[in-house]
């Protein structure tokens, strides 16, 4: 009974820490238009820059190098961590919303609307771009390298998406990317991602990231290969989170469940 009833007690201090620190636009239901706002909006910049920095880089006649192209997306994540992780997360992936769902840190239901607001907002990129410069550069979208096939491509958008979903799922609270440890390791990773594996892959690790320009351009062809390595690679990193932490920490969980109440 003592037991169970420090349990109780736990419980009952870590539902009211989440309350009482968690900000009302991710745990009230009737905010939840500004989580998937937020969503759209973050994924609209995330795309315009990834995309925008190979098509001004291919207009401008090399002025942004290939360093500068990787390194922007990175930036451009950690600028949206910290200003508005704290209301949506800043998913800004469906690979990432799918680790949490799985990893139990966020709830199902809210799902759809997410990767929905993040196909939209980088959709939304995509005829931006186009509509500025033209259909330049084939609007930034990521594709095999040359002499790179379709499996060295797959295989390593698996291999950087693991990556990047560990380090996502290492340093979120709950289902959310906020503050300098989560900014700083995950616009880094996504730099140093870029750096060495851009010319292999694009290393996108992100469906909505190749999609997107690949819709707009009027050529799918490869697009497959930046929806299911990303896919993969974000379950191998669940997997390897259980293996790493064990089940869900009892706050993350608790932040799921409560995320609409």
């Amino acid at each position: 009974m003592k037991a169970s009833a420090a349990g109780d007690t736990r419980s009952a201090f870590v539902a009211h820490m989440l309350h009482a620190t968690a900000p009302p636009d991710f745990l009230e239901a009737a905010h939840e238009w500004r989580r998937i706002f937020s969503e759209a909006w973050g994924t609209f910049l995330l795309v315009v820059v990834a995309s925008g920095a190979v098509v001004v880089g291919s207009m401008s006649g090399g002025a942004v190098t290939l360093e500068m192209a990787v390194v922007a997306p990175g930036i451009m994540v950690m600028a949206i961590i910290y200003f508005m992780g704290a209301v949506g997360g800043a998913h800004l992936n469906p690979a990432v919303t799918l680790a949490f769902a799985v990893r139990g840190n966020f709830p199902w239901n809210r799902v759809p609307g997410y990767i929905i607001a993040q196909f939209i907002g980088g959709i939304a990129a995509s005829c931006f771009l186009r509509a500025m410069f033209g259909n330049v550069a084939r609007l930034g979208a990521t594709i095999p390298g040359p002499g790179v096939s379709e499996l060295q491509a797959l295989i390593i958008e698996i291999l950087l998406t693991t990556g990047l979903v560990s380090t996502i799922l290492g340093t979120a609270s709950g289902a959310r990317n906020i503050g300098s440890n989560g900014a700083l390791a995950i616009g880094g990773y996504i730099a140093l991602a870029g750096l060495w594996a851009a010319p292999i892959s694009g290393a996108s690790m992100n469906p909505v990231r190749s999609f997107a320009p690949d819709l707009v351009r009027g050529n799918i062809h490869t697009a497959w290969i930046y929806v299911v390595g990303p896919v993969i690679g974000a379950m191998i990193a669940v997997g390897f989170e259980w293996i790493l932490k064990g089940k869900p920490s009892q706050a993350g969980t608790m932040a799921a469940e409560g995320g609409l109440e």
